[in-house]
């Protein structure tokens, strides 16, 4: 088994959010199958089809969130320091095409959100930047095509 490596941030909100599904999810799921089979005949009734189908959805995220959080190798990233790039590091960067300045902080997969800043290990900015120092330049092939960025500061926050 792969361990799946996150920030204690990212632990911590698939903790709260697993909570959720079981505690709050489930129950509501499982009153709703009860009232749907109060209302008679089972095989044409949508409520109920529906409600399993919930339960099914509910079931599997509850086995996966399960999943991550038992193989989880969580970082405490305010431990760690260097001056490369490396997981749970927060990287400003800047386009050397449009002279934009980004900041990204190295995630886990589980806990990525681009709109906020978070890119996943994985991902093909984070791959280019693993391992580079301030001044470096790196090459990343997105969607978009090729772009180059030059590091502007390393941070572990």
């Amino acid at each position: 088994m792969d361990k799946v490596p996150m920030t204690t941030g990212g632990f911590a909100a698939l903790e709260v959010e697993l909570k959720r599904l079981q505690q709050e999810e489930r129950p509501r799921i499982i009153q709703a199958i009860a009232e749907a089979r109060s209302h008679g005949d089972l095989s044409e009734n949508a409520e109920y089809h529906a409600a399993k189908e919930s339960q099914s959805l509910n079931e599997g995220r509850i086995a996966e969130f399960e999943d991550k959080l038992s193989r989880a190798e969580v970082i405490d990233v305010s431990k760690l320091s260097g001056n490369t790039v490396k997981f749970g590091a927060t990287v400003t960067l800047i386009d050397e095409d449009t002279e934009e300045e980004k900041k990204y902080q190295i995630v886990g997969e589980s806990e990525a959100d681009v709109k906020s800043g978070r890119v996943s290990i994985t991902s093909p900015i984070a791959r280019a930047l693993i391992s580079k120092k301030v001044g470096d330049t790196v090459e990343v092939n997105t969607p978009g095509g090729g772009k180059s960025y030059e590091i502007l500061k390393i941070a572990f926050v």
